[in-house]
């Protein structure tokens, strides 16, 4: 488990983390979310012992990283954000060279290295220098070195941050399937990565918790939670749509004929608007039920509004 209380960051008259507490169990895929000096990077330096808190404490599985870092340390696989390597090394000698820092050697070091570039897909670009390699392979080169010793915790800072869709699906596959057997903290400002990658999700801003909850409890905080988006072929009754029971309201979207029917709190209407429709006549071409939009969840929570 990692234990996170009341850990307070303060640079001068700064404060980049204020009183965070959380925990994370094993299983879980956290993802922790904030908008750009949210504080993220800073709680992550200070989760694996990088940056000391000016107060609170954190633990890796039962150890301080205050009074216990190496121990700690030996737990966590660390991606930093921009995944920093020595570019004029070939991808074969960098990670040799971790594995060599990790106290592994001679046929101990050889298995850990081709075992990492295997989970990895790396072995196109072993013979490279990293300096040459795509934003793509550079991901994966970093994520390599923060699993060669197998940690029980990874801690991956942007992970995908800068790379193309293609490359963004390549990282999360990774991702995925490394996530398995370990505890996972993703720290992202991009919202897609949560609905991709993680089965939980905390949000901050100023350095403070504002929401800790599933992707599905984060969405049904959203007004377009159980909204009924319409398509049709022509202009629908807005009227008629928005008297109907349970029906906080009719917006326009910006496809042409497209409506989204908001639900009041707690409300479901799809069956009534089914029902409208089918009295009406109306001819919809697509109908659907929206979980909620977490992007506006998260703009509403950050700009400290209440959901």
């Amino acid at each position: 488990m990692i234990d996170i209380r009341n850990l307070t960051k303060r640079f001068a008259q700064h404060t980049a983390v204020d009183d965070l507490s959380f925990q994370v169990q094993p299983g879980e895929v956290l993802g922790f979310l904030g908008p750009n000096g949210a504080g993220k990077s800073t709680t992550m330096k200070m989760l694996t012992g990088f940056l000391a808190p000016t107060s609170g404490t954190a633990s890796i599985l039962g150890c301080d990283i205050q009074t216990q870092t190496l121990e700690a340390q030996r737990q966590i696989g660390y991606l930093p954000e921009g995944a920093p390597c020595y570019g004029d090394m070939t991808v074969r000698g960098f990670l040799d060279f971790i594995a060599e820092v990790r106290g592994f050697h001679g046929a101990e070091k050889k298995l850990r290295v081709q075992r990492a570039v295997e989970q990895v897909e790396l072995e196109k670009v072993l013979e490279q220098s990293i300096e040459t390699l795509s934003k793509g392979f550079k991901r994966r080169v970093g994520l390599a070195q923060a699993i060669l010793h197998d940690p029980r915790v990874l801690i991956l800072d942007e992970p995908t941050d800068g790379l193309d869709p293609n490359q963004k699906h390549q990282v999360r596959q990774l991702i995925q399937g490394l996530a398995r057997d370990k505890i996972v903290i993703i720290s992202t400002h991009i919202l897609e990565e949560v609905t991709a990658l993680c089965t939980r999700a905390v949000v901050i801003a100023q350095g403070r918790l504002l929401a800790d909850g599933t992707p599905l409890e984060l969405e049904s905080r959203s007004r377009y939670h159980q909204a009924v988006t319409l398509v049709a072929d022509e202009a629908l009754d807005q009227a008629a749509l928005a008297a109907l029971p349970g029906v906080a309201g009719v917006e326009e979207n910006a496809r042409e004929h497209s409506l989204s029917v908001l639900a009041q709190p707690g409300e479901v209407i799809f069956p009534q608007v089914n029902a409208l429709i089918a009295e009406r006549g109306w001819k919809v071409k697509e109908l659907n039920v929206e979980r909620g939009r977490l992007d506006e969840v998260f703009r509403t929570l950050t700009r400290g509004e209440q959901p």
